[in-house]
């Protein structure tokens, strides 16, 4: 019963809000309604009925609220000035007729609703001293009636009661507004989250993939020319190829692992790599003719300069940081990679890792290979060329807040270097910089 009571009201509670002048209208008339009831139920109305000039003027005054949203301040100066009338011109007819002021109390509460506060409290103390001090001077007497204060009690409460749904309305209001702020935020949020994961796992893939591939390309070129001449050899290069397409699909296992929802079965737990397994990586380019030597500094103890060994300088570094670890060995791949696509054959390659107190650095210098024509690309490399290759290290060492730069080594010197600093964390650790 009371649901249905509820739909009941709610439908012409919405008419009428999409209607406000039949609203106000309907409002006027219910106050009209109060007005006349008033006066005749007052004390001694029985001997001094209210006359036809007080009904007049009261269905003028209440007529007028049916504007009080179109000119609110019109309206109360109205209202006010018909109860004055009213009150004097029935002076002698019995007690002062002070009901028809419940239409300058509707005004009121209007224009306190309608205002700001300092305004509304201006106008709310102005209209009630001057509406009620009139009444007292030119009304009926006594000045110090019931009714006289009656007229100051209820038009003072209507202002303080329009002061408070104004109030009330812009807390509401507030309080919407930080709401759908907040949700447009997180929303943002959300989305550039997503855009982040998703370059991540693009770059990942990029990594994964154009290593792998690039060196099974040339194992299989190898297989294809010499199966004829040189069986055993072919046989060693496809065995190659399969290696590289076994590694290639458990990195890519565990990429696409990251994509899994929750529920889903479990997602591997291969730890992702590091400069711990730089020698395999150089033992994998050493296969497809790219010779690289890795030298640590400073030099591990025993070291005679030069190239020490990929392992030996791995461990020279010592332990990194998880996200600093994958980079520098992502950089590196990516980096030998381009020059074993890039450089001429024959080419040559050199891998310097420095840690300092704040960064460690990798550089990857190549010197071209045997024919300056077919130098490494000109600054921008396989990204001019329409990859992602040095885009992809530049991101990964700004996601951690380090910088990648690459280009050739200089005038008359063939070759590419690509240098990455990343930030190791540490109290006081300043910018890192690219050295020179």
């Amino acid at each position: 019963m009371n649901s249905l009571a509820a739909t009941g009201l709610a439908r012409p509670r919405r008419w009428l809000s999409g209607h406000p002048l039949a609203a106000d209208t309907l409002l006027a008339g219910l106050v009209l309604c109060l007005v006349v009831v008033g006066a005749f139920l007052a004390p001694r109305a029985e001997r001094h009925p209210p006359g036809a000039v007080f009904l007049l003027l009261s269905a003028a005054a209440c007529g007028a609220l049916a504007v009080r949203r179109r000119a609110p301040r019109t309206v109360l100066a109205v209202t006010c000035a018909l109860t004055v009338a009213a009150v004097v011109l029935t002076r002698g007819d019995g007690p002062p007729r002070t009901q028809i002021a419940m239409s300058a109390a509707v005004a009121l509460y209007t224009v306190a609703v309608r205002s700001e506060r300092p305004s509304a409290l201006r106008t709310v103390v102005t209209t009630v001293t001057a509406l009620t001090g009139v009444v007292m001077l030119l009304g009926a007497p006594p000045w110090y009636a019931q009714e006289n204060f009656g007229l100051m009690a209820w038009t003072g409460l209507a202002g303080a009661a329009g002061d408070a749904v104004r109030s009330r309305r812009a807390f509401v209001a507030a309080i919407e507004e930080r709401a759908v702020r907040a949700e447009r935020t997180r929303e943002e949020e959300a989305r550039r989250r997503v855009a982040e994961e998703r370059l991540r796992i693009a770059r990942e893939l990029h990594d994964v993939v154009a290593h792998h591939i690039a060196l099974v390309n040339v194992q299989a070129g190898v297989a294809s020319h010499i199966m004829d001449s040189r069986p055993e050899q072919a046989k060693e290069a496809l065995a190659h190829v399969r290696e590289a397409g076994r590694s290639a699909l458990a990195e890519l296992r565990a990429t696409v692992g990251l994509l899994r929802q929750y529920g889903d079965p479990a997602a591997p737990t291969e730890p992702a790599p590091g400069l711990g397994d730089l020698g395999r990586l150089v033992e994998g380019f050493a296969r497809v003719g790219l010779s690289v030597d890795v030298a640590a500094v400073p030099a591990p103890p025993g070291a005679s300069g030069g190239a020490v060994g990929a392992e030996a300088a791995a461990a020279a570094v010592g332990a990194l940081p998880g996200a600093v670890d994958l980079t520098a060995y992502r950089v590196l791949q990516e980096a030998l990679t381009n020059v074993h696509k890039h450089a001429g054959p024959g080419a040559r390659a050199e891998v310097t890792l420095r840690r300092g107190r704040y960064a460690l650095e990798l550089t990857v210098v190549d010197d071209g290979g045997k024919r300056p024509e077919a130098a490494a690309p000109p600054a921008g490399g396989a990204a001019e060329a329409g990859g992602h290759g040095l885009l992809g290290m530049r991101e990964r060492a700004v996601a951690l807040g380090g910088s990648c730069a690459a280009g050739p080594r200089g005038p008359g010197t063939p070759g590419f270097r690509v240098c990455a600093v990343l930030p190791l964390p540490g109290p006081g650790a300043p910018a890192p910089r690219v050295s020179a």
